[in-house]
């Protein structure tokens, strides 16, 4: 049982890392091709109507500068309508985004501040927003969110190059406050390897996209057809990509579309943020894990496969291999002083040591985490120093361990949801810093 317990953990640890091997392998392929364009800024034949909706719950401290942001985008002002939501908010939400409004500059545009007193949370503020929305495209910009001034249109440009099959275009977010300590530099490095290397890979190899939670646009008639975003949803954003999957229509990226938001400072802030995240992306794995049974789209099956295996098989066999290794290791002291203790996980009595091939293990994932930050940070203007090399490998053993233990968590706290019918779409709110 012992040494099927530990192949099986091994067996677990190669697939995990020859999956992030392919990723880091499409995404080098992808900025080598991309890498020799030159991105030009110029005028579309069209210009698609766009609604901007910015959800903003207890948000006083950004939503000002977020707003100017917003207004101030390279797109046709007459083309553009912005709706700010002050969803329950019992701060200085709205009257801040409406004094934004009322600047000379602003003042004839096309915006409005709406006080909401619903439910559903986010996602229930885009429903909300979807039944008075005039704009051909749907933009999404969290409140925290300082879009790049031709944000929007890389998005709309993506979205016409092919406007039947891409009912959806994302593009990239990064990390406003970077350089605020530890776990916000951590955060960043995170964020940089998820924008640019897993996003950028699944798009090139599989034409895969994932609606994140700012910085896209989708189609209103579209949105409306699929029925819109599902009330209380964690990660609304995940479960309509799967929708959008499911009826073969394809989530496109626009990987120079660039917004900037606001990371948590604190450890807190971070671990309930993320174990909001852990249980949404678990919520909606276990609502579409029968489809990698039935006829579904293929794409549908890849992203369920690819989401079971990062949270809950690689997760266990991570967990697993941690718990061998350091009972071995607890064992072989003791057995310097007391050799008729055994050492419990070993491939037989003269063969090598579990523990020496998990080493080996060990070394191949620090290896692979910082090769990836580290080619993730050289296609990103000013990222690639030798700090971030040394940052990467300190991070890899305090905070890319976190992950293991939100997503325990989330497990646990998904499964009591269920069992005793607790609601779980409540979350503690992300503190907000003024820059």
């Amino acid at each position: 049982m012992q040494e099927f317990v530990m192949i099986v953990t091994l067996l677990s640890i190669w697939s995990s890392l020859l999956m992030a091997s392919l990723t880091l392998a499409g995404a080098v392929h992808f900025w080598l091709t991309h890498s020799k364009k030159v991105v030009d800024i110029e005028p579309l034949e069209h210009y698609p109507s766009v609604t901007i909706i910015i959800p903003a719950h207890n948000e006083e401290v950004v939503i000002a500068q977020t707003t100017r942001a917003i207004l101030d985008l390279n797109y046709p002002t007459e083309k553009a309508e912005l709706l700010i939501y002050a969803d329950n908010c019992g701060d200085q939400t709205a009257r801040r985004a409406q004094a934004v409004l009322q600047m000379i500059k602003y003042k004839h545009r096309n915006a409005r501040v709406i006080e909401r007193h619903g439910q559903g949370g986010k996602a229930g503020v885009l429903n909300d927003a979807l039944k008075v929305a005039k704009g051909e495209y749907i933009a999404v910009y969290d409140a925290d969110a300082m879009p790049e001034k031709n944000a929007l249109y890389f998005l709309v440009r993506k979205g016409l190059e092919n406007p039947l099959k891409y009912v959806a275009v994302f593009g990239r977010n990064k990390t406003r406050n970077a350089k605020q300590n530890f776990l916000t530099r951590c955060i960043n490095q995170e964020i940089v390897v998820t924008q640019r290397i897993q996003h950028c890979a699944i798009w090139h190899l599989f034409k895969i996209g994932r609606i994140p939670g700012t910085n896209f646009i989708i189609k209103r008639e579209y949105v409306k057809s699929i029925g819109g975003w599902e009330n209380g949803a964690l990660t609304e954003d995940t479960d309509i990509s799967f929708k959008i999957m499911q009826s073969g229509k394809l989530i496109a990226l626009a990987y120079n579309s660039e917004a900037f938001q606001q990371e948590p400072e604190q450890l807190r802030d971070y671990y309930f943020q993320r174990l909001r995240w852990a249980k949404g992306n678990y919520q909606v794995v276990l609502k579409n894990f029968r489809h990698l049974f039935d006829r579904s789209n293929w794409r549908v099956k890849l992203e369920t496969f690819y989401y079971s295996c990062t949270f809950f098989w690689f997760n266990a066999a991570i967990v697993l291999s941690d718990i061998i290794f350091i009972t071995n290791i607890i064992f072989w002291f003791i057995h310097l002083f007391k050799p008729h203790v055994l050492i419990p996980f070993t491939f037989g009595e003269s063969n090598i040591l579990i523990a020496q091939l998990l080493l080996f293990n060990w070394l191949l994932m620090i290896i692979l985490y910082v090769l990836q930050i580290t080619t993730a940070s050289a296609t990103q203007f000013g990222q690639a120093t030798n700090k971030q090399i040394w940052l990467a490998l300190a991070s890899y053993f305090t905070y890319s361990q976190l992950f293991i233990i939100v997503s325990i968590n989330a497990v646990i706290s998904v499964g009591i949801d269920k069992l005793m019918h607790r609601d779980g779409t409540k979350w503690v709110k992300t503190k907000r810093f003024a820059d």
